[in-house]
C-alpha cells in the first residue's frame, strides 16, 4: 500500500506541532517519495508551517526521524537513577533497553518506517553515529556509577557499546522477522549480559 507524499489530512496543521508530530509527518513522507527526495520545504508544508519554523524544531532533515531524542534520553537517565541499588546491573541494564524501545502499539507501523530509516540509510549513518554516542553516554554513566569509576573508563565504554549492539541487532531482525515482538528480542538479546557468552548461542 502507497502512501501520499503530503498526508492530506494534516495539510494546514497550526504551527503549534509537536516536534514528534512533525517527525511523523517527515517519516511518512521519506517512505513514499523517498529521503534525498524530499526537502525541508516539502516536511514544514505539509506540517503547514514556514520553513524557519521547521529549524525551530530541528537543526536538519538528517535528525527528523529521530524525533525529540534529547527528551527520551532524559527519560532513560531518570529511569535508570530512579531504579534501587539492589538492582542488580543485567536487570538495570535490560530495563533500560526495555523501557528506551516501548511505543504504543498503534505507533509500529510508523516506529517501522522510522528505524528502517536510521539503520538502513546511507545518508543517515554519519549523523547516526552521533545520536548513538549520546545514548551510550546515559549507559555509561550510569554502569560508572554503579562500579565506582568514570564513564569514560574502559567497562562503561564497552558496557554502552555492547547495549548499542543488542538494540541495533533487535532492531535488524524485527524489521525483516513478523515472528518475535521487539521486546522478546530485547530480552533475548540481553541473555548475554546474565550468562556470559559462552553460556548462551544458538542450540547445536
Amino acid at each position: 500500500m502507497t502512501r501520499s507524499a503530503k498526508p492530506a489530512h494534516r495539510m494546514g496543521r497550526r504551527p503549534s506541532t509537536s516536534r514528534g508530530e512533525l517527525s511523523d509527518m517527515g517519516i511518512e513522507l521519506f517512505a513514499s517519495k523517498g529521503f534525498d527526495e524530499t526537502s525541508i520545504d516539502d516536511i514544514a508544508e505539509a506540517a503547514g508551517i514556514a520553513r524557519r519554523t521547521f529549524f525551530r524544531y530541528f537543526p536538519s532533515k538528517n535528525a527528523v526521524p529521530w524525533g525529540d531524542f534529547d527528551a527520551q534520553l532524559e527519560a532513560l537517565s531518570a529511569h535508570l537513577s530512579a531504579l534501587p541499588l539492589d538492582v542488580s546491573l543485567p536487570d538495570a541494564l535490560r530495563s533500560a533497553l526495555l523501557r528506551f524501545n516501548t511505543f504504543p502499539a498503534e505507533e509500529t507501523e510508523i516506529h517501522r518506517q522510522r528505524m528502517s530509516l536510521i539503520l538502513k540509510n546511507a545518508a543517515l549513518q554519519g549523523y547516526s553515529m552521533v545520536m548513538y554516542e549520546g545514548w551510550r553516554a546515559v549507559i555509561a554513566e550510569f554502569v560508572a556509577a554503579r562500579t565506582n569509576c568514570a564513564p569514560t573508563d574502559h567497562f562503561p565504554r564497552t558496557v554502552g557499546w555492547v547495549l548499542l549492539g543488542i538494540a541495533i541487532s533487535a532492531y535488524e531482525q524485527w524489521l525483516t522477522d513478523d515472528g518475535p515482538s521487539l521486546a522478546e528480542l530485547l530480552i533475548e538479546g540481553t541473555k548475554p549480559l546474565y550468562a556470559g557468552l559462552g553460556q548462551t548461542g544458538p542450540a547445536t
